[in-house]
């Protein structure tokens, strides 16, 4: 995988939480959670953006890590999504399956880029 096609995938995994969250309730438990998801979710690929122009090897992995605390959290507010609606929810689905791969990605990277 190139640098730019994790931009890109970081790109839209914000936009489609974005989405996805425009059609939870407006109940006070939703709200807390579409703060909390938007703000992780896009944060995640905003802060990969930045590591592209770090001014050090230290500097990018210290952006990747956070793009990596992002991930999580966003998976965690999804994982509670899905367990607040047990319903089947295909996209939801998908957008906690690509919350796994982005963390693996993400963790990988931090792990090899040597200081």
């Amino acid at each position: 995988m190139k640098k730019n096609d994790l931009l890109e995938r970081t790109f839209w995994f914000g936009i489609h939480c974005l989405k996805f969250l425009r059609k939870l309730p407006n109940d006070p438990e939703s709200r807390l959670i579409r703060y909390q998801l938007g703000k992780s979710s896009t944060s995640l690929g905003a802060n990969y953006e930045e590591s592209q122009a770090g001014s050090s090897k230290a500097d990018f992995k210290n952006k990747v890590k956070i793009s990596l605390r992002e991930t999580r959290e966003s998976n965690y507010w999804l994982r509670v999504i899905k367990a607040l609606d047990e319903k089947e929810n295909q996209e939801l689905d998908q957008l906690l399956a690509e919350s796994i791969e982005l963390k693996n990605i993400f963790g990988a990277i931090v792990n090899n880029t040597k200081l």
